[in-house]
């Protein structure tokens, strides 16, 4: 039985995954970036607070179209990497459900790809509203599973004590958003599911079963039924994006 990391390995693996983030191949974050651009075209007279923000792949985008930019992850390794394309920027580390920010400061919230490490909605909704100015919005993306049922992504093959196992994830579902974003005083302006794109025999690595005792890296299980995997991937939805308006 493999085992789940805990969530104080969240960030450590986030750190050891920061060098190689911005050049591993990664198409439900290159989807996402496209995806939130379209969602906030206007945003030259905001000012910007970005949560989970990486290494700066948005936040770059943001910063060259946004009146201001704030930027928050709970992963230094990654914000090391992010203040290399962002020296002059507002970077800090920071949990989504305990923002450093005061009331009211935002005109925009973009919080992509990381409440899949979340449990709990209602905390994050409840800080995104209490930082958004009246009329604010709130632009989330989260992936969805990997296999239908699944939580097991990402995958970390070794935490930095040593230890196999994979990173405690939360699958959200559509209801779980309009309930939380409801109580907490949001309205639902857009939702957008982009479909995964048609795999081939890139998308897989060479199968290479692990040692006794290692938890299975399903993404090298694929390519065992390449033809299966592709059907079974095909049509379904890679992220679901919102587009919340605070009342």
């Amino acid at each position: 039985m493999t085992n789940q990391l805990g969530g104080s390995d969240i960030a450590s693996a986030y750190d050891r995954w920061a060098e190689a983030y911005d050049t591993d191949v990664n198409a439900t974050r290159d989807l996402d970036a496209m995806i939130v651009r379209r969602f906030a075209p206007e945003i030259a007279d905001l000012d910007v607070l970005e949560l989970g923000c990486g290494t700066g792949k948005n936040t770059v985008w943001l910063a060259e179209h946004a009146r201001r930019v704030t930027a928050m992850d709970f992963s230094p390794g990654m914000l090391a990497v992010a203040r290399r394309h962002l020296p002059d920027a507002h970077l800090e580390v920071a949990d989504v459900a305990a923002l450093p920010m005061p009331d009211s400061s935002a005109d925009l919230v973009v919080n992509a790809l990381a409440l899949a490490h979340v449990e709990d909605l209602g905390p994050v909704f409840a800080e995104a509203a209490r930082v958004l100015r009246p009329g604010g919005r709130l632009v989330v993306s989260d992936t969805r599973g990997l296999f239908l049922g699944s939580g097991r992504c990402p995958l970390v093959l070794e935490a930095a004590d040593g230890r196999f196992g994979y990173l405690p994830t939360w699958r959200h579902g559509v209801g779980a958003y309009v309930r939380t974003a409801l109580a907490h005083g949001f309205e639902i302006a857009a939702l957008e599911q982009p479909e995964r794109a048609p795999m081939d025999d890139g998308d897989w690595d060479p199968p290479e079963l692990p040692a006794p005792g290692e938890p299975v890296d399903f993404w090298a299980l694929m390519r065992f039924a390449p033809v299966a995997t592709g059907a079974a991937y095909l049509g379904t939805t890679a992220l679901v994006v919102w587009d919340f308006r605070r009342r």
